[in-house]
């Protein structure tokens, strides 16, 4: 379906912005995971696109406006 197709699109940008901000700001998978109270398993579903719970949390991490990471 292509409003599911769309919304994978997005979820695997957002992911990509996550990483982009965590390498940026030189943390480590597990470190940003340990920020925000979750195991490196999950930051590294979400930077693939696979799990996108907790989003707002990695924004706070990160000190960045959840927008910054969703403008795509």
């Amino acid at each position: 379906n292509d409003e599911q197709e769309k919304v994978q699109a997005r979820i695997h940008s957002l992911g990509q912005q996550i990483r982009a901000h965590r390498i940026a700001q030189n943390l480590s998978q597990q470190r940003l995971a340990l920020m925000v109270h979750t195991d490196q398993a999950v930051i590294a579903r979400i930077e693939a696109g696979k799990h996108h719970t907790g989003i707002a949390k990695i924004a706070d991490a990160l000190d960045v406006p959840l927008g910054a990471l969703i403008n795509f």
